[in-house]
């Protein structure tokens, strides 16, 4: 579930005020990011469609079409330059905003989840984990403590959050994910093998990681079929 893609336009022009962004493209972006990031790092001024399809996998004129949903930012002969094109992607992304993240379930999802550091380069700041299990309050996880789910309200108001990473079993999401949006949460990262139900205003990213090995299990069984096949 994507929100309307102009919230996220900023200054990018008319051109992506006009329309929706296709959820494809946008899924897409991400990737981007991450390949000019790699990019940044390797001290690469610039590059070409055509270099960018082949470390990416993807045609240069798909690439074409997905930036020009957003303007457009190469030039003919020059190609994009990488430093601008990750810059204008990242607040494309609203990844030049911060954002303030709860996650609610301390288990080893939860606790792996405040683990990753990356979180905080890329805006998104955890400000507290909370639980049900009365064992696990106090107990911090790289320096956030760990309180319970009877203090999300005044939590929640309190430090302003405005998404919650839920890694709960099913039946402890379908409870606390109407408490989140009451007080006021706006996107929600879902982890439990659940399809949360919430207004739609609130934004739900689904996480289902059985889901996805299931995915990997089919392809896994077709390409086992095809290699019989062809032998």
């Amino acid at each position: 579930m994507f929100p309307d893609f102009n919230i996220f336009a900023g200054k990018r022009g008319k051109a992506v005020e006009e329309h929706e962004i296709s959820k494809v493209v946008v899924k897409r972006l991400p990737r981007y990011y991450r390949y000019l990031g790699d990019l940044l790092e390797k001290k690469v001024e610039r590059i070409s469609s055509g270099e960018l399809s082949e470390l990416m996998g993807v045609t240069a004129s798909q690439i074409r079409q997905d930036l020009n949903n957003f303007g457009g930012f190469g030039q003919q002969g020059y190609g994009y330059n990488v430093k601008y094109l990750y810059n204008e992607i990242g607040k494309i992304l609203g990844l030049d905003k911060v954002y303030n993240m709860i996650i609610v379930g301390a288990g080893n999802l939860g606790q792996a989840l405040a683990n990753y550091v990356k979180f905080e380069k890329r805006g998104f700041w955890i400000k507290g984990i909370f639980d049900v299990n009365p064992k696990l309050k106090g107990r911090t996880v790289r320096g956030i403590e760990i309180r319970m789910t009877d203090e999300l309200p005044q939590f929640i108001r309190e430090h302003e959050i405005q998404i919650a990473a839920l890694t709960l079993p099913k039946s402890g999401a379908e409870v606390i994910a109407p408490i989140l949006v009451e007080n006021g949460v706006k996107a929600i990262w879902n982890f439990a093998h659940t399809d949360l139900h919430v207004p739609p205003n609130v934004i739900v990213e689904n996480v289902h990681l059985s889901e996805s090995l299931m995915q990997l299990s089919y392809n896994l069984n077709h390409l086992e079929i095809t290699d019989t096949e062809k032998n």
